[in-house]
């Protein structure tokens, strides 16, 4: 069988058609699976071909982008997900000082007794329904002074505390997911 010169040249190597039983060439169509074709071209690619690398490189490249934009967009999913009731919680949040001011400044009569309970229980549901949703209070009296937790609108001067304790707090803060929603509104122990 002679070579033509329109035979491809990755088939070189491959084997003959078969002759004819009558000895003419038998036109027979050579059909090659995919595994068959990828380890032909194996063999037949220089392993120190410059385009080789180049593809391999660029593969290899490509597969860290997509892992790389995988990892961030889960990121990103997981953060929203954690924060995505923020706008809600904070919208509550002046209607839980409401119920802390009713409390504050409740009348200490029998009379009023069935209702500051009712405040008080609404106050607490209000506050576990928060937390289940990741809302935590921050800010107590006789706490140190924290500028990442605590706003400072005023000084005490008070013997009995360290310097620079909270005295008092006006306004409670709070975090979200770790996250600071609202500074604690507070007044600060002076010192000596």
């Amino acid at each position: 069988m002679t070579k033509d010169s329109t035979q491809d040249p990755l088939l070189d190597g491959a084997p003959a058609a078969p002759e004819a039983a009558d000895g003419a060439s038998a036109a027979v169509e050579l059909e090659l699976t995919a595994d068959e074709l990828q380890a032909l071209c194996r063999d037949r690619l220089c392993p120190a071909c410059p385009v080789a690398a180049q593809a391999e490189d660029d593969r290899l490249r490509a597969l860290a982008e997509l892992d790389n934009t995988r990892k961030r967009l889960e990121r990103e999913k997981e953060e929203h997900r954690k924060y995505a009731s923020e706008k809600v919680l904070a919208d509550l949040l002046p209607a839980l000082d409401n119920l802390d001011l009713a409390l504050e400044h409740a009348p200490k009569d029998e009379a009023a007794r069935n209702f500051v309970l009712g405040v008080d229980m609404t106050r607490k549901a209000l506050l576990d329904a928060l937390a289940a949703n990741g809302l935590v209070p921050v800010g107590e009296a006789g706490a140190e002074f924290t500028p990442e937790l605590h706003e400072a609108v005023g000084q005490d001067q008070r013997d009995d505390l360290a310097p620079n304790t909270v005295t008092r707090v006006l306004q409670r803060g709070y975090k979200l997911s770790g996250r600071l929603l609202r500074p604690a509104k507070v007044m600060v122990n002076a010192g000596q």
